[in-house]
């Protein structure tokens, strides 16, 4: 394959880049790129385009494919941690004593954990991000974290292809155009709800879309929500305070909201504290968590895509345990690992925070909470760990090496903000789906990719943060 690279005289040519930018905006809006506006975050009356870059970003071929082929083996491995107590309740008993948004959570699993449920339906739909370590001139795949509930962008980054073919064919970069790859995670995530609403076995039942009371992001939810309508799956909404006001559950443990019995729940809200405003939240999670509906994810997988697990499994000999015949597979999950360390209180600790301290510009300081903007970097990671080195609070973080990646120039197009030309990095995800029936893998599939970008002026991203925006891999 041919390299690629924007042309310096495409990049400054101030005409040509103010000619682009009218007509990539417009083709933003005309593929349904879409965003709720910030002022209008729950009407569709007003609408604009969620952010992306004017041109896709360059990205090693190999490297996009090891993301690729990563995938199904991280849904294996978190299936089985969500399967083993021992290692969940070891590798957060330190972390629940001091965070109690976790504690919750964990609480919840262990009154689930007393009522087994024989042949149960398992539902992961999991996007593992990278980011492209630059090191001593050796480029390095690095894991930066998992998501097992409420993977975003599975819907938009199935349009953003069309839009950077045609801008890049508009730019007189035919053969580029050409190297834009398919994709549609919309698609391959629906095909694991379906088959999960399959396997529940009523025709009459329907998926739940567990949603936020604002959310400015719900095109992203409705491209696979219309997948799922295609399939002839009836789809309803419902927020955290509807299952508590109008949820059920019959004798048979079957779940019930306004009357509707519910097949499959699917969790793009519950990942936050502010999303349970009231106990009446946390007894709702609890209902649905002890029903017989496939939970996307059950509370088991949600616990699994917690920082501190991820920090757990990189210690030597865990992914031995969870594949003790596939030493192959243990060593391609551990070659994206960067340095995770543990900040629990003892002698280890003491010197991961002490490591921290020296350099803090190497490392990012992160909690156990999703959705962006939630990690610590630089000065702000040196004064929390200096007020939090003797205290257990700590322990609510686990620390990581700053990865570092080689920028490239690109334009981002953002409602408000003029168009510059700016230094970016970008990190790529990869989604998977993965369906389980008792101890019967059902699907198993790497299901299609996202790449995001965002100034070098940020540490932290996001794209609903307001920081990273949307993007296409132009492999090279």
């Amino acid at each position: 394959m041919a390299t690629y690279r924007i042309p310096d005289e495409l990049l400054r040519n101030e005409e040509l880049i103010k000619e682009l930018e009218a007509i990539a905006k417009d083709s933003a809006l005309l593929h349904g790129i879409l965003f709720r506006t910030k002022e209008s975050p729950n009407s569709s009356e007003v609408v604009n385009y969620a952010p992306f870059t004017l041109f896709p970003s360059p990205m090693p071929t190999v490297l996009f494919h090891q993301a690729l082929e990563l995938a199904t083996h991280f849904n294996r491995l978190i299936d089985r941690v969500s399967q083993s107590p021992r290692f969940l309740e070891e590798a957060l008993a330190s972390t629940i004593k001091v965070d109690s948004f976790t504690s919750k959570l964990f609480s919840i699993y262990r009154q689930v954990q007393q009522e087994p449920q024989d042949m149960a339906i398992i539902l992961c739909l999991n996007r593992s991000d990278y980011m492209i370590d630059h090191v001593d001139g050796k480029e390095a795949l690095k894991q930066i974290e998992i998501n097992t509930i409420s993977a975003s962008f599975g819907g938009l980054s199935s349009r953003t292809p069309n839009v950077h073919r045609h801008i890049l064919k508009v730019a007189g970069l035919l053969e580029e155009s050409k190297l834009i790859l398919d994709n549609n995670p919309a698609a391959g995530l629906a095909k694991g709800l379906a088959k999960a609403w399959e396997l529940y076995g009523s025709e009459r039942a329907v998926v739940m879309f567990l949603v936020e009371d604002v959310e400015r992001n719900i095109y992203d939810q409705r491209c696979v929500e219309n997948e799922l309508w295609a399939r002839n799956i009836r789809v309803i909404r419902r927020r955290l305070e509807d299952v508590s006001r109008s949820g059920s559950l019959d004798q048979n443990k079957r779940l019930f909201v306004d009357g509707q019995e519910i097949a499959v729940v699917y969790f793009r809200s519950g990942y936050m504290p502010h999303h349970y405003k009231a106990e009446q939240s946390w007894e709702a999670r609890l209902m649905m968590e002890r029903s017989c509906a496939v939970k996307c994810p059950n509370i088991s997988t949600h616990l699994t895509g917690t920082k501190k697990v991820q920090q757990e499994l990189a210690r030597p000999g865990v992914l031995e345990s969870f594949f003790p015949d596939e030493p192959e597979t243990v060593t391609q999950i551990r070659a994206t690992f960067t340095g995770l360390y543990t900040l629990d209180m003892g002698e280890d600790g003491n010197q991961n925070v002490a490591m921290a301290l020296a350099k803090p510009d190497q490392y990012v300081l992160k909690p156990q909470r999703e959705g962006g903007g939630n990690n610590i970097y630089g000065d702000d990671l040196y004064r929390m760990l200096e007020n939090l080195k003797d205290s257990t609070e700590r322990t609510a973080y686990i620390l990581m090496d700053k990865i570092q990646p080689r920028p490239t120039y690109n334009y981002i197009c953002r409602k408000g903000d003029p168009l510059t030309l700016k230094m970016c990095l970008s990190e790529l995800g990869g989604f998977g789906a993965y369906v389980r029936r008792g101890t019967e893998v059902v699907m198993n599939e790497y299901v299609g990719h996202l790449l995001r970008t965002k100034s070098v002026e940020h540490d932290d991203g996001g794209v609903v943060a307001g920081v990273a925006v949307l993007d296409n891999p132009l492999l090279i």
